[in-house]
């Protein structure tokens, strides 16, 4: 790895501000800088740049970090890459380092894979100039040459071994390993991709992790994608998602088709915020990832039969991502219509109209599609909406937006609301989940609110480093957390910053806690750090008063009388207060 004093050193010659300058423009507003976040679609600035703390934060979409973590998700690069391009504006250079041996061999097999993919693609692509048969087919879908060019797109000709001529070990594992080449049952071997227009998905980072191949008649199956590989995962990728980032934050939203030809078509005709899913149902993963990117996620799909299945897939998979402030809807096409068809006869016009016009919202489309399903006029009808509505708005994460649905579906479903949550248990799930949360606040608050003032002042960690803090009795990932920043600080030659910290920590995996805390921390910069100091030491001093409030409950737990005791657990209970002592001390 390389060394975290190389990293801290490097981040205090740094100047954050520069480094997002150099990507959008930002402006002062009091100590801080803002703009529009670039890793979500917005109209009022939320990303906040603090120059003093050398971090970056959105208030909309929760992206946070250091001067490398902007250029790792900004530019879609790795951690050694975007600390190899600061080193280099820095002046600096990057010692050598030797990776651990498990992620040196992980490392090296995805450079290989991607080598080979990027390879294939390059092949693929010059027999698409080639094939007059190919062009010819892709003329006649409407598309030009620089689309084309834009997606990369390729052709596999016929025949079983085509890629021997780019390989040298035809026979290699890697091939295999790939997706690229099959290996039948008695050994032999064939290219996985023959007679095919090749679409190359790319990852973030712009790579070839895989491919997507379509027939030019009406020969099954009409797609091929690649297998599942070390570098490819087929319900995290998203096609044209690389292509489309720009499209998406100038439109404010995206659209989400079933096919690489619809997104291809899309953007021939001006429409460059299309993705689409590879050959699965629409995934969590895709979710999460379609979300951080835009506000508004309109799922275009077919409108016969496998499209309204598709979509309700797709709605199911959306209700526990939903955000109040983010629309999720819903576009079925006319019959026998696709994305691709729709465009190529009514242009960009005709089709954003449709957008407008005839996309609803998920929460209209999940009512439109139960009610459908259940004859509203009896009680049996509305009973049989209400069972199958229940799973479902169980599932919404959107606080406001689930309670207007309850509201919604008892109107339609003839009782109160009172009277649906009783009986979707809501009330009872409430009062568990309050419950919980008081439970969790109570065994891991002095920790996380150490940790917070921690991170909005990192210098104060020197103050921890002399105290014997006790260990959690249930462990919470704020107390890993916290521990694990006061041992990667010790021995540092340079002044904790917040950018440093916040390195520290992802380093040894601690990037979803960052995610839940950065909003505090970044509310806590409003205090001094003499203000900040104080509240160090009265969240240490109630961390140790939790603990031994504990270890008392601990002592009194099953002793019956003093004799039970020991000296120093005598000694104990005399210091708690006399309402915690279960057992008189003597």
């Amino acid at each position: 790895m390389i060394p975290k004093s190389f990293v801290q050193e490097l981040l205090g010659r740094i100047d954050i501000v520069d480094v997002i300058e150099s990507s959008l423009p930002l402006k002062r507003a009091g100590a801080n800088l803002v703009a529009c976040c670039p890793f979500h679609s917005e109209k009022t600035p939320s990303f906040t740049v603090s120059p003093t703390k050398q971090f970056y934060h959105c208030f909309g979409c929760g992206a946070h970090g250091s001067a490398i973590g902007f250029l790792m998700e900004y530019s879609g690069i790795g951690y050694v890459e975007a600390v190899k391009d600061l080193a280099g504006r820095a002046g600096m250079k990057v010692p050598e380092f030797t990776p651990n041996p498990q992620e040196a061999a992980k490392k090296e097999q995805s450079e290989e894979l991607t080598d080979l993919l990027q390879r294939a693609a390059q092949f693929y692509k010059s027999e698409l100039r080639r094939s007059e048969k190919a062009i010819a087919y892709l003329k006649g879908r409407g598309l030009t040459g620089d689309v084309a060019a834009r997606f990369q797109l390729g052709f596999a000709p016929g025949g079983w071994q085509n890629l021997a001529a780019v390989f040298e070990n035809y026979q290699a594992k890697t091939l295999v390993d790939a997706g690229l080449v099959v290996q039948g049952d008695e050994g032999k071997r064939y290219d996985r991709f023959r007679e095919r227009i090749i679409f190359p998905i790319v990852n973030p980072r712009g790579q070839v992790v895989g491919f997507g191949g379509r027939v030019l008649d009406q020969s099954e199956p009409k797609y091929l994608n690649s297998p599942e590989t070390p570098v490819f995962e087929k319900g995290h990728e998203l096609y044209g998602l690389f292509h489309a980032r720009q499209a998406i934050r100038d439109a404010g939203r995206i659209v989400v088709v079933e096919g690489y030809m619809d997104v291809v078509a899309l953007a021939q005709y001006g429409i460059g915020y299309a993705v689409a899913t590879l050959g699965t149902a629409t995934t969590v993963w895709h979710l999460q990832k379609l979300l951080r990117q835009a506000d508004e996620v309109v799922f275009c799909f077919d409108g016969d039969a496998a499209g309204r299945r598709a979509a309700w897939r797709a709605l199911e998979n959306s209700l526990s991502q939903l955000q109040d402030g983010k629309q999720v809807k819903f576009l079925l096409l006319p019959e026998r219509d696709d994305p691709d068809s729709f465009v190529r006869r009514g242009g960009k016009e005709a089709f954003e109209r449709l957008l407008a016009e005839a996309a609803i919202p998920l929460s209209a489309f999940a009512l439109k599609e139960l009610t459908e399903r259940a004859d509203m006029g009896s009680a049996e009808g509305r009973a049989k909406f209400l069972q199958e509505a229940r799973p479902l708005v169980k599932q919404v994460s959107a606080p406001i937006l689930g309670l207007m649905l309850r509201k919604r579906i008892a109107e339609l479903g003839g009782i109160s609301q009172a009277e649906l949550e009783d009986r979707f248990e809501f009330r009872a799930a409430r009062r568990e989940a309050a419950a919980a949360q008081r439970s969790h606040r109570r065994a891991s608050d002095p920790y996380a609110k150490l940790l917070e003032r921690v991170l909005a002042e990192p210098s104060l960690v020197k103050a921890l480093w002399p105290i014997d803090l006790p260990l959690p009795q249930t462990e919470t990932s704020e107390a890993r957390a916290l521990f694990d920043l006061i041992e990667e600080s010790r021995g540092l030659d340079q002044e904790l910053t917040v950018a440093g910290a916040i390195e520290l920590l992802r380093a040894r995996g601690h990037g979803a806690t960052l995610q839940k805390l950065m909003p505090v921390v970044q509310d806590l910069q409003r205090l001094s750090a003499e203000e900040l100091l104080v509240e160090v030491d009265g969240a240490v001093e109630a961390l140790l008063v939790q603990v031994a409030k504990s270890r008392v409950a601990q002592v009194a737990e099953g002793a019956s009388s003093p004799r039970d005791l020991s000296q120093a657990e005598r000694a104990l209970l005399r210091r708690a207060p006399a309402g915690e002592r279960a057992v008189k001390p003597d």
